[in-house]
């Protein structure tokens, strides 16, 4: 998705007018949420506050503005009587003449946004992990995408995805902030298990997902155990990924699932771990 201050910079380049529409309030149900935003030009709109009459309203609003070059406007609109919608919540709903000191603004508001996105690091480039980097370069997440094959990344890394090609793929996993998820599907279960069992171990990862079968997981157990692991971690490793899934072993559809897994989990608030993450050990020892 494009970000809203790049298509404020092409139209304010073309000399296109254009307001800014920002949800202001945001009580009780309401389609979207304070902060969220859109354009408006004569005869284009990127961005959205929701749809539906909501959308509607402000969209003839702000292209009334742009006949009469009102500078600012605000709208005070409860849902169910003002526009009609079932939501049942209360929007307002700010609209602003677009100008070089607004795209700055949006330029910093999203700067802000990106900074606080959650941070997902995904463990493999062969099928299923390319299918998992095209489901989630869209989605509101710092993607790291990590392996040691340089020729299994795709000659294009899509936007909002960052390749790490490292052999030592522990060093970006120690460095993680607290509270990233972890996908694990790299092309060797010793790998799998060297870098599930690190993320499981830090203490402090929203999620950690490993592809593979039940089986595959009874294996990791018995493995984790093995080494003298505290078992009760083992609570917070899903797998197999996809908890819906049902038999479709597609890539897109693994993905699909995977996705929306993971994004329920970094929703949920993060519950420290009581004691210090134990150091993990390369790779490689």
């Amino acid at each position: 998705m494009t970000a809203l201050s790049t298509t404020l910079s092409d139209w304010l380049s073309q000399s296109a007018p254009a307001i800014l529409v920002t949800v202001a309030e945001a009580r009780g149900s309401t389609p979207r949420e304070e902060g969220a935003g859109m354009l408006v030009g004569r005869e284009s709109c990127a961005g959205t506050v929701g749809g539906g009459r909501l959308e509607w309203t402000a969209i003839a609003t702000a292209r009334r503005m742009l006949e009469d070059g009102t500078a600012a406007e605000t709208l005070d609109l409860p849902l169910g009587p003002a526009t009609g919608q079932c939501c049942g919540g209360h929007v307002v709903l700010r609209l602003e003449w677009a100008d070089a000191g607004t795209l700055a603004a949006l330029r910093e508001r999203e700067r802000l946004a990106l900074a606080a996105r959650p941070t997902l690091l995904l463990f493999g480039a062969g099928h299923v992990g390319r299918a998992m980097a095209s489901a989630f370069a869209p989605l509101p997440l710092r993607l790291l995408w990590i392996d040691g094959r340089a020729q299994e990344f795709p000659e294009t890394i899509l936007a909002g995805v960052e390749r790490i090609l490292t052999d030592s793929p522990l060093d970006p996993l120690t460095s993680a902030p607290a509270g990233a998820g972890y996908l694990v599907l790299t092309h060797s279960h010793a790998l799998d298990f060297e870098i599930t069992e690190a993320a499981l171990r830090r203490g402090d990862a929203a999620y950690v997902g490993m592809i593979g079968s039940a089986t595959k997981r009874a294996k990791f157990e018995r493995w984790f155990r093995a080494r003298g692991r505290e078992v009760n971690v083992l609570e917070g490793l899903t797998c197999p990924i996809g908890a819906a899934l049902t038999g479709d072993k597609r890539p897109e559809v693994i993905a699909a699932l995977a996705a929306a897994e993971l994004l329920v989990a970094l929703a949920r608030p993060l519950t420290p771990s009581p004691r210090p993450p134990t150091p993990v050990r390369s790779v490689h020892s």
